[in-house]
């Protein structure tokens, strides 16, 4: 039975590709107003468990319910307009446009499915005030005028978080939004995470760089070959030894 006080949660979530397991019977609860990282050595099954709850894969088995309601097997834009938000490990501007149109694309959102996309502006006052206060909400807005292909890695994966938050996200996904980052800006964007949870958002976040997930989640939920293999405080995950094995390859001396 799904908790009360969960946001998302996951049961016996599976993926299969014919005979690869990227995500094996995942049982995964999140409670709201939390900073959830999730990590695990690459191929762990990461972002196919982002692709699954976000609805670009169907699941192979297993069932997941965001805020009491069952989505596994929903469009990306039906799951999208019931609060769940994501970036991508690879950024995906469109890159012929500004970072403002970028955003503003974003905002049109709840028009797309309908006739009224062809008949709404995109570029009335209230969007463009939208657009813009996003784009302040994630430091860009000096960047409004800028063509998104010549901004700098760490700006693009700003722009990504500024247009999944125009979906106002109850729910955001962040996939590696701090690779390529160097130790100031992944520090500038750990403070932007931090007060996008404390307006309310619930946060789950895949993270290769350790330091920076440690410091910024409430607690880690471990990946290794598509199973669940530890989840707890950082501080506990840290030291685990089943974790150590699955990024080392070995365990920790005098470890059974």
């Amino acid at each position: 039975m799904v908790g009360t006080n969960t946001l998302l949660h996951t049961e016996g979530l599976s993926k299969h590709f014919g005979g690869l397991r990227a995500v094996d019977r995942v049982d995964l609860a999140v409670r709201p107003g939390e900073i959830l990282g999730l990590i695990g050595p690459n191929g762990a099954g990461k972002t196919t468990l982002f692709n699954l709850i976000s609805g670009i894969l169907r699941p192979t088995a297993g069932r997941i319910w965001f805020r009491g309601r069952e989505i596994q097997g929903r469009r990306p834009h039906q799951i999208a307009a019931l609060g769940v938000g994501r970036t991508f490990q690879i950024v995906r501007p469109f890159r012929s446009l500004t970072a403002l149109e970028n955003v503003l694309a974003a905002v049109g959102h709840p028009y797309y499915p309908s006739l009224r996309a062809f008949a709404a502006s995109y570029r009335a006052p209230a969007y463009q005030r939208r657009a813009w206060a996003l784009l302040e909400r994630v430091g860009l807005q000096e960047y409004g005028a800028v063509r998104a292909s010549t901004l700098p890695i760490g700006l693009q994966r700003r722009l990504e978080i500024a247009r999944a938050l125009a979906l106002d996200p109850v729910l955001l996904l962040l996939d590696e939004s701090a690779a390529g980052l160097v130790h100031e800006e992944a520090a500038e964007l750990a403070d932007l995470i931090r007060s996008l949870r404390d307006d309310g958002i619930t946060i789950i976040l895949v993270e290769h760089n350790m330091p920076f997930a440690m410091g910024l989640c409430d607690r880690i939920v471990v990946l290794a070959h598509g199973q669940v293999i530890a989840e707890g405080p950082p501080e506990e995950v840290q030291n685990d030894p089943l974790v150590i094995e699955a990024y080392l390859g070995h365990r920790k001396a005098g470890s059974p």
